[in-house]
């Protein structure tokens, strides 16, 4: 790859980067937003050093120099390269090979040009989030221990995060859910285990979509949508045949009444607590 086609990758990344992050929020697919920042001083520093190699190496915004005029250092240059082409003639006529069977050399592998493909994914197409094929592999609802629950909202239904569906089902004693009607957002994720069952699903992450874990509530009465919709779900704690509320035995499962269909969010890896309608 030649110096200049370099320059010009470093300024498509670096467009690429500052693109989704200052210009969008597509970055959000792919890091945590405390991330954005740093990847704003990432996009600068390329947008720099491909100025630096595009100016070093005279692509057209470089200066220019009146025709004819050749400076003290391209005429020690010129001299020198006369020298080392002799001295290279030499050395090929020692060794019996002419000049027409001298080895090619690059100043890069061949390879690096696919470099421009991820690059232009980033300009021209914002691929989707982590959905279901990913949470139906992932670990899931792993879900941090709460010494001390609030009281849940008096709304009804009262609005939770999955998290915090998940940690009450598992750890509250005092049973808060018991009869209660919850709100929760997340995408559908089939089950693998039962055609029809499918669980209502968050994927979120620690720093980037690489490190996502997911949270799953299974759902029962309702028909599955289909995957990676995002959907509101209204319903009640299903007792099933698991232990009681509070236990780590409780299954973690919701008996729908409503089931409405939403847009996704801005941040999908984000567990947040719905909005009321």
């Amino acid at each position: 790859m030649r110096r200049h086609v370099q320059a010009a990758l470093l300024l498509l990344t670096g467009s690429a980067v500052l693109h989704i992050s200052v210009l969008s929020q597509v970055y959000l697919r792919y890091v945590k937003e405390g991330l954005r920042p740093f990847l704003v001083a990432s996009a600068v520093l390329l947008l720099l050093l491909g100025v630096v190699g595009a100016v070093r190496d005279g692509l057209p915004f470089a200066p220019r120099r009146t025709a004819g005029e050749e400076t003290d250092d391209e005429r020690t240059a010129d001299g020198q390269a006369a020298d080392d082409e002799r001295t290279a003639d030499e050395h090929q006529h020692a060794h019996g090979h002419g000049r027409g069977h001298g080895h090619g050399h690059d100043s890069g592998p061949r390879v690096a040009w696919l470099l421009f493909l991820p690059v232009l994914a980033l300009l021209l197409y914002a691929p989707p989030a982590l959905g279901s094929y990913t949470a139906a592999r992932e670990t899931d609802n792993a879900v941090a221990r709460v010494a001390e629950f609030d009281p849940l909202p008096e709304a009804d239904p009262a609005p939770l995060a999955l998290s915090g569906f998940i940690a009450r089902v598992q750890q509250d004693r005092d049973r808060s859910l018991a009869g209660r009607t919850v709100l929760m957002t997340g995408f559908v994720t089939p089950a693998k285990d039962r055609a029809g069952t499918w669980y209502l699903t968050r994927l979120v992450v620690s720093c980037c979509a690489a490190d996502s874990r997911s949270l799953r509530v299974r759902v029962h009465g309702a028909p599955a949508p289909p995957a990676d919709t995002w959907v509101t779900v209204t319903g009640t704690w299903h007792p099933g045949g698991g232990g009681a509320l509070g236990t780590a035995t409780a299954p973690v499962a919701i008996d729908a009444r409503t089931v409405r269909r939403v847009e996704e969010p801005v941040n999908p890896y984000q567990d947040t607590t719905p909005l009321l309608p």
